[in-house]
This record gives C-alpha cells, structure tokens and sequence, in this order.
C-alpha cells in the first residue's frame, strides 16, 4: 500500500488541484486537518462547499481519509466545545472522517477529530479504545491533526505546540503511525523535523508551504519505506530501522514512490 499524507491545506485551491492531480498515484490519500483558514476573508461556510466539492472529486479518485483540525470548526456541542460540525457532510459523501475506522490490507486506520474541552476529549479517548480492540495483529495508523507534545514534529522554532494528551495516548496504547499537522514550520525551522520515533510510533508532519505543491509524506507499508517531499528538499527513512538523525537526504526518488 502507498499512502500520500499531507495536511493544513487553508483553503489554498491551487493546493487541491495538485492534489486531483496525483491522487490517482496512491492507494490512500490522507489529509490530516485544517481544510479551511479562519483568517481567509471567504465566508467560512462558503469555503466548506468549495472543499466538499473538492473532496468528492478526490474520493472518485482514490481511497481519502481526513480529520477535522482547529480552523475546521464551525459550531459547539451541547457542551459548549467547538466541533466541526460540517465534517458530517463529508461522511455523507461516503469518505472516511472524524470517528470512523477502516482497514486497508494489514493497516486498522483510526480518525480522530480535533477535541476543545473535555467532553470531545473523552469521545476521542472512547475512539481509541474501541479500536485498540480491532488492533488484532494490524498496524494501527492515527490520523490526528496535531502531533505529540514534546516531538520535533511539533517544535516551531521557539516553542513546542503539541498535543500533551496525544503524547500520553501514544505511550498507553501504542499505535505504529501517527499521522498529523497543525505546526506549519517544524520540519523547516532548526530543532524540527517531519518525522520522529515516540514510544513505538513513527510521528509524520509533513508542514506547510505557501506554493502550488504541497509538502508531502509518502509512505510505503510494502518497502518499509517512507519519503518526504518539500519545493526545496527531500529526505527519506526506512521504518524497518532506527531513527536516525541527521534525517538523510532523498537523493534519487526510489522506484517504489
């Protein structure tokens, strides 16, 4: 299975269009988070026809995973936490998203929302229990949009912005893949990366740019193997071996991707 994992698109339709471009090219496309942008002067609810629109057009293409992330919310609960209510449009579009699990050959992949407060927080600690049970032998892939608190994943240059209840999810439960976003700048800024081991898991954040291409992750659960693409550079990593860092430089794309 090869798998293209991406995030914080923010309503860059230059960004989508790329993507109907390649999507054909991979088993598993998945957007980890933050389709629309708060601070777009678009209408959010007018953004949310133009992604629905989009994402339809990417699951004709190829199998789609995405979860909501915090520019992605657009209502609260009963609680008064702040949820993408929105993203039930998509389910109905038949495209796995927030709360759902599906298997692909030998991988269980588990979609989280993003969670405000501490009734969402318990939803997704319920998610994740549930599907521990489904484990059985698979590899157990997280699409979560923020990464774990403490990772070069999350490192912005002067600070951390992770997830601290991720980082304790992923002790407890210990999940192969953790496939997240939010932190634009980790793998550019010094300190940071796209990639790190936390527990037993391989962490991926591929970050953002502001160009036509996204910055990309591309996974072969076949090889072993993963990549990592940028406008400017690219690396690579065998999940097969230990982390290593300096993260070496891609070199020639391997056949496989």
């Amino acid at each position: 299975m090869k798998c293209l994992i991406t995030a914080d698109l923010h309503y860059a339709l230059k960004q989508y269009d790329w993507l109907l471009r390649v999507a054909p090219d991979f088993d598993v496309v998945i957007i980890a988070g933050d389709h629309l942008d708060i601070a777009s002067h678009v209408d959010g609810r007018a953004q949310t026809v133009v992604v629905l629109k989009y994402l339809e057009r990417l699951s004709a293409l190829t199998r789609l995973f995405t979860c909501s992330g915090n520019h992605d919310l657009d209502s609260c609960n009963a609680d008064g936490e702040r949820v993408a209510k929105w993203f039930a449009k998509i389910r109905k579009l038949g495209i796995a998203a927030d709360g759902d699990s599906f298997e692909v050959e030998d991988v269980l992949f588990t979609i989280c929302p993003w969670w405000d407060g501490p009734s969402t927080r318990a939803a997704v600690a319920a998610q994740l229990a549930r599907d521990l049970s489904k484990r059985q032998g698979k590899r157990w892939a997280w699409v979560y949009h923020a990464p774990p608190a403490g990772s070069p994943t999350s490192w912005a240059g002067e600070r951390h912005y992770g997830d601290d209840t991720l980082a304790k999810w992923i002790e407890e439960l210990k999940p192969d893949f953790v496939f997240s976003g939010h932190v634009h700048s980790s793998p550019f800024c010094t300190g940071g990366s796209w990639v790190d081991r936390v527990g037993s898991a391989w962490v991926f954040n591929a970050g953002y740019e502001m160009a036509p291409t996204l910055p990309h992750v591309i996974l072969s659960t076949d090889e072993d193997a993963v990549i990592w693409l940028s406008t400017s550079f690219g690396q690579r990593m065998r999940l097969d071996a230990p982390l290593a860092r300096p993260v070496p430089a891609l070199g020639e794309l391997p056949t496989w991707a």
